[in-house]
């Protein structure tokens, strides 16, 4: 497909959010189209899912359940927003993608196999081509959900922000091991750095992966001229 497509992963606070914002007008200002979306959710059927899965709603089906719900969000994603917008020939930016499941699920105690089935059948081949894991320990991402919260009036965190100390822990690890053993996609930045150093990582990380393909229309147009003149 002619697009890119681009997955940000991270424990809770690790600044996903900001980031995607300030890579959105990075690309945009040398005039690519960019659609910024999310998971769970990004579609009309997965923004429903989204709503049971961070309310809680559904716990009471257990891991395995939350697991088969993520991988019908993600497949309606995938095939109502992300590949519509890859054949276009858009950049595709992700608030999570599979990788959040793998970690989620799979510290729930989700067999990876299981996990990877669903995820194959979800993802129906549209995987990104770039990875970029902020990391943050778990107890400064906490603290600025925490913060976050008394902010917007959200009414406290949703049903993955509450879990244990510990539990966010194991899941950044997670992060990290999977981020080495998948190195070829992964870029790891230190997301308990200032945002603006954390941009600048992050815009060296798409450059060094997409190189000419971020060249502005512009010039591109220039140095065809120059070169068919």
């Amino acid at each position: 497909m002619p697009g890119h497509f681009i997955t940000f992963e991270g424990g809770e606070g690790a600044g996903k959010s900001t980031q995607i914002a300030r890579l959105k007008t990075y690309l945009e200002s040398m005039g690519k189209s960019v659609v910024v979306t999310r998971e769970p959710g990004g579609s009309p059927g997965a923004e429903k899912i989204r709503s049971m899965l961070l309310s809680g709603e559904a716990r009471d089906l257990g891991p395995r359940g939350e697991a088969m719900l993520f991988a019908a969000a993600r497949a309606d994603h995938v095939d109502s927003t992300i590949k519509p917008a890859l054949e276009r020939g858009d950049w595709v930016l992700c608030d999570r993608y599979a990788d959040s499941t793998r970690v989620y699920q799979g510290e729930a105690g989700v067999d990876i196999d299981y996990l990877k089935l669903l995820e194959t059948a979800a993802v129906a081949g549209v995987r990104p081509e770039l990875t970029i894991l902020i990391d943050v320990p778990a107890k400064i991402g906490l603290s600025r959900v925490a913060q976050r919260s008394q902010s917007d009036n959200s009414g406290g965190p949703d049903r993955f922000e509450g879990d244990a100390i510990a539990v966010h822990e194991r899941r950044r690890q997670m992060f990290l091991d999977l981020a080495k053993e998948e190195a070829y996609r992964f870029e790891v930045i230190d997301g308990s750095q200032d945002q603006d150093r954390v941009t600048t990582a992050v815009q060296e990380a798409v450059r060094e992966n997409f190189g000419s393909d971020l060249t502005h229309a512009s010039d591109k147009n220039a140095r065809t001229g120059e070169s068919s003149g």
